[in-house]
């Protein structure tokens, strides 16, 4: 079914064009009944799509793929991944499409993706669906790390289907639509490496090349370069997980972007407490994904790309694997410096204050964090009222403050800036108890808790006043916390 003349922007098919051996034509599954629950209309806007008309019975009818755009080519993706440490050679979009690509008013080119838009040759036995609250959870997760400053794919919308689903219960039936700069994975290049079809990897490379990082295309190597600047890129996201205290959950390769966005909000979550060891998912028995594991985890997934890169790089196999080894050494330094400014700029200090010392004060807090069971966004807020002469909030946060008071005397010397401390560290984080009273209100027909969540978290570091219980950590009746990815 074609568009309306309503929605006049211009949709593109150019993964479906260029690599059309990695993406099989597809249609969604028609919506019996759809009902808007949630729109992002400043990306609507963004994207040159008029809100208004989203919201009406064809704009329903194009969130969910049941009415299609001129110039859109809707494919499932096909891609490999190590998922939890094994290979799996041929996984994909088992309940999801990306529709197309569209020039948004930055001149960028964007995906729009749909997820849980039916079952795909790539279903691997799943039914294609997916349920209200997962896809509810990943709209408040990927817009709160956007609000934060993290890269990330998008919420546009996520829509009922009026179609049940069946997991533990009958659940209501929902779509996501998403928006990124492409879906293109670790997992994309291992398939395509797989194929043996070395010109097929050429083209996939240049294809990302030229839609993520085209000052590479004049390097002396550019394959080299694109996987230097996403060894960058990730190095450079992972850092942001980890100041922010957010736990992916399902660090696999199929989950890991070319771009250097977060994708795939399953069984995340941001800590509460701090512990490295925290885990979230409950697939994750055995804490490979646990917060602290992260960076590691993203190296781990970077040395696959490399490997599935080894063709390009060089058509000597030894020299090719020496290349990728130099280029994936790189990782644990840009991650070091990435970390060490973000956490300079958390402890409010000036350019001026030494790296290294920056770095040793943030880590020996992190130790007085896990020893005392603090919270992570409270404690780094309060610093920002000690900074400016009021440590009271901040000290009360240690059952013993004798080891934070000694610490405190020695960062304070050093002359933080609270106010720059107040715009880098969140009031607002969507915290677990919340989300998961916004998921079960909505997945009851109330979306009022919902979008109360989503206006605090979506502009995180102003404190506002009657927003207080959004700033508090759960309850002590909360207990443990798991996640779990909604298939």
């Amino acid at each position: 079914m074609s568009a309306s003349p309503q929605f006049t922007v211009a949709f593109h098919g150019r993964f479906a064009q260029e690599l059309p051996e990695l993406g099989t034509p597809w249609e969604a599954q028609a919506v019996r009944d759809p009902e808007l629950l949630v729109l992002n209309e400043p990306l609507a806007a963004v994207m040159g799509l008029d809100p208004s008309a989203l919201q009406g019975t064809d704009g329903l009818l194009l969130l969910t793929g049941n009415l299609l755009p001129e110039g859109a080519a809707p494919v499932a993706q096909v891609y490999a991944g190590h998922q939890f440490g094994h290979y799996s050679p041929r996984l994909g979009d088992g309940r999801a499409l990306l529709l197309g690509e569209i020039t948004d008013g930055d001149g960028r080119l964007r995906d729009v993706h749909l997820k849980g838009s039916g079952r795909t040759p790539f279903a691997r036995g799943g039914d294609g669906q997916a349920a209200v609250g997962p896809m509810l959870r990943e709209y408040i997760l990927s817009e709160a790390m956007h609000a934060l400053g993290v890269p990330t794919t998008r919420s546009l919308a996520v829509t009922s289907t009026g179609r049940p689903v069946y997991r533990e219960t009958e659940l209501p039936g929902a779509v996501l639509t998403r928006v990124a700069s492409s879906h293109l994975r670790v997992g994309t290049f291992q398939y395509a490496r797989a194929t043996g079809d070395t010109e097929l990897l050429r083209r996939l490379a240049d294809h990302a090349i030229d839609r993520h990082y085209p000052a590479a295309a004049k390097a002396e190597n550019p394959y080299l370069e694109l996987l230097e600047d996403v060894v960058t890129a990730q190095a450079s996201l992972v850092s942001q997980w980890m100041l922010a205290g957010f736990v992916h959950g399902v660090m696999n390769t199929d989950n890991m972007t070319i771009s250097g966005e977060t994708i795939d909000y399953g069984p995340c979550a941001f800590m509460d407490a701090f512990d490295p060891s925290t885990v979230y998912s409950s697939i994750d028995q055995a804490g490979r994904y646990a917060y602290g594991n992260q960076p590691a985890a993203a190296e781990w997934n970077l040395a696959r790309l490399a490997e599935a890169l080894l063709p390009l790089l060089h058509e000597d196999e030894q020299q090719a694997v020496e290349i990728a080894t130099d280029a994936l050494e790189g990782f644990a330094a840009d991650y070091a410096a990435a970390w060490s400014r973000g956490a300079k700029a958390k402890l409010g200090l000036a350019h001026d204050v030494d790296n290294v010392t920056a770095s040793v004060l943030a880590r020996e807090l992190l130790v007085l964090l896990e020893e005392h069971h603090v919270d992570l966004t409270l404690l780094f807020r309060h610093l920002g009222a000690a900074a400016s002469g009021s440590a009271e909030q901040a000290r009360s946060l240690f059952g013993d403050a004798a080891s934070f008071d000694d610490w405190m005397q020695r960062w304070l010397i050093l002359g933080p800036d609270g106010e720059l401390m107040s715009q880098v560290n969140p009031i607002y984080i969507p915290r677990n108890h919340l989300v998961e009273e916004a998921l079960a209100s909505a997945t009851e027909g109330d979306l009022a808790p919902l979008h109360q969540l989503l206006n605090a978290v979506t502009r995180p570091y102003e404190e506002r006043p009657g927003l207080e219980r959004y700033a508090a950590p759960a309850p002590a009746d909360f207990g443990a916390y798991r996640t779990f990815c909604g298939t």
